[in-house]
């Protein structure tokens, strides 16, 4: 009777295993790689040292392909955007959202100094996948306390989530991070939102490698409308 028992526990395990890895297959068959298209490169490796604590190192190469459900698309694009600088130094808010992720003068808003932050609201709740962002392009700079986090309203009291965080002294008062800083490119920075459920997606900066000021040429959000 024992042994019986052993043997049906064996089989119960097996048939656990085939059906996990069915389920996974199902599941990799559905992704595909996010078709993100990168604006012209601006530089060529790093002329003068960043120093810049926590520093992920710039190769230059290519971003490996990021992997999502079958359909999603860049889900911000002409979305609303709201500043905590509500008079940009240059540019406009809505331009974060415009589809324009090239570094040329006019492509990018410059924000104020200290901790700034800039909000897109989606509309409705969808499932995030990843987040990407450009600050500034032009010329290899890291920028501080970057922090994006996610919410379901545009003034972020409800399910607050923080998917990046590179303020490793709790500068900007949102907690220590330990995401690394990096160094501005035109692949921009992928952030994976590992499918939250959010309406509203938030950026923090606080200045930057070469100045005090905080830029944004765009900033995209990869999902899918909450059935």
């Amino acid at each position: 009777m024992k042994g019986r028992t052993v043997q049906f526990v064996a089989v119960g395990a097996a048939l656990a295993i085939i059906a996990a890895i069915g389920i996974y297959r199902a599941n990799m068959a559905k992704l595909a790689p996010l078709e993100i298209k990168l604006p012209q490169p601006m530089f060529v490796g790093t002329k003068e040292p960043i120093r810049v604590s926590n520093l992920k190192k710039f190769t230059g190469e290519g971003r490996p392909p990021f992997l999502a459900p079958c359909g999603t698309t860049n889900v911000a694009l002409g979305k609303r955007v709201s500043s905590s600088d509500a008079e940009p130094i240059i540019g406009a808010i809505e331009m974060i959202t415009d589809g324009d992720k090239e570094a040329a003068d006019g492509s990018y808003v410059e924000l104020g100094p200290a901790v700034q932050h800039v909000t897109i609201d989606l509309e409705s709740r969808h499932e995030i996948y990843a987040v990407v962002g450009w600050h500034y392009h032009k010329q290899p700079r890291a920028y501080f306390d970057v922090i994006a986090q996610t919410a379901d309203d545009p003034d972020f009291t409800g399910n607050v989530r923080t998917l990046f965080n590179n303020d490793t002294d709790n500068s900007a008062g949102l907690g220590a991070g330990t995401d690394m800083h990096y160094v501005e490119s035109c692949t921009g920075e992928l952030i994976d939102a590992r499918g939250v459920k959010a309406r509203c997606v938030r950026l923090y900066s606080n200045g930057n490698s070469t100045d005090d000021l905080n830029h944004y040429i765009e900033v995209e959000v990869y999902g899918k409308p909450v059935q």
